[in-house]
């Protein structure tokens, strides 16, 4: 049995890349300029891009909210995924992103289902009480506000939301009971909130791709 090295689970990545994703213009552009921006490179591989399009369109999702916008990659597997009429709002902290991704969305064709909403999130989310409830909610912003990010999540949703978190594996270290590292506490108090609240069912699995080892929690609001 192939061991899995770097080297071999990589070359995985490729292949599933290669053939269940494919290249795609728009996408593939979308990160040159963000790299070229000097934004860090943390968007989503390109098979998790491909699952959030696809759990989008499993759940029928019309209502998507994002929390961390980065070069809008993410979103734009997004938008693609939810009906013409649909709408994804994305919030972003740092403005400079923002025109990234703005950018990014209106070159791939999805800018008129798309609204970027500029400011910290834990203080931009109460302002979207009393709307229309959300979906589905990807969260891939500071790990150390996820238990913020999940209660909004459930708040802002309804029965049936579906609601991705990204980044759970950390690379093995999500499993350290000694870490003192801000983003995996923050990771872990996140993960033990899907395990403990009520208003969630939820699992997550380890991820090894074009980023590394990783993971995704995905959750449904009760």
């Amino acid at each position: 049995m192939t061991e899995p090295t770097e080297k071999a689970w990589r070359r995985v990545d490729r292949y599933l890349t290669d053939t269940l994703v494919g290249h795609d213009a728009a996408l593939e552009q979308a990160v040159a300029d963000q790299n070229s921006a000097g934004l860090p490179s943390i968007e989503v591989a390109p098979v998790n891009g491909k699952l959030l399009h696809l759990l989008a369109r499993m759940s029928g999702a019309r209502r998507v909210l994002e929390i961390g916008t980065l070069g809008a990659y993410s979103t734009i597997w997004l938008a693609r995924g939810i009906p013409d009429d649909g709408q994804v709002i994305t919030i972003e902290a740092e403005p400079g992103n923002a025109a990234v991704a703005r950018a990014n969305l209106d070159r791939a064709g999805v800018g008129g289902k798309v609204e970027i909403l500029l400011g910290r999130a834990a203080e931009v989310l109460p302002t979207l009480e009393g709307q229309e409830p959300f979906d589905l909610v990807f969260i891939d912003a500071d790990k150390e506000s996820n238990t913020i990010y999940l209660d909004w999540a459930a708040r802002l949703g309804r029965p049936g939301t579906v609601v991705v978190v990204d980044n759970v594996g950390r690379a093995g270290r999500v499993a350290d009971a000694d870490t003192t590292d801000p983003q995996v506490i923050g990771t872990q108090r996140g993960l033990e909130m899907l395990g403990r609240d009520p208003r969630f069912d939820a699992t997550a699995i380890q991820t090894l791709d074009a980023k590394g080892w990783d993971g995704v929690a995905i959750a449904l609001v009760v």
